[in-house]
């Protein structure tokens, strides 16, 4: 399940302290409000983590499988 970031519309809140995540699958409706507070919320665009330089050989070493992208519909190994 992918992790959603929301963040209150205005104000705060002394228990979900304006911000929090979720793990939240695909198919749920959009979160309109605030599971502890129920004031409305808005989810925010967060980054996202990719593998770059010795985070492949770390992933390789972990056992995990990396693969590029070398044409359309067509990838390697690394």
């Amino acid at each position: 399940m992918p992790l959603y970031e929301y963040e209150l519309c205005e104000g705060s809140c002394v228990v979900c302290s304006g911000k929090f995540t979720l793990n939240r699958p695909l198919s749920a409706p959009p979160l309109e409000k605030c599971p502890a507070c129920k004031k409305p919320v808005r989810k925010i665009i967060s980054k996202f983590n990719t593998l770059r330089g010795n985070e492949l050989t770390r992933a390789k070493n972990a056992g995990f499988t990396v693969l590029k992208k070398v044409d359309k519909g067509k990838y390697e190994r690394q």
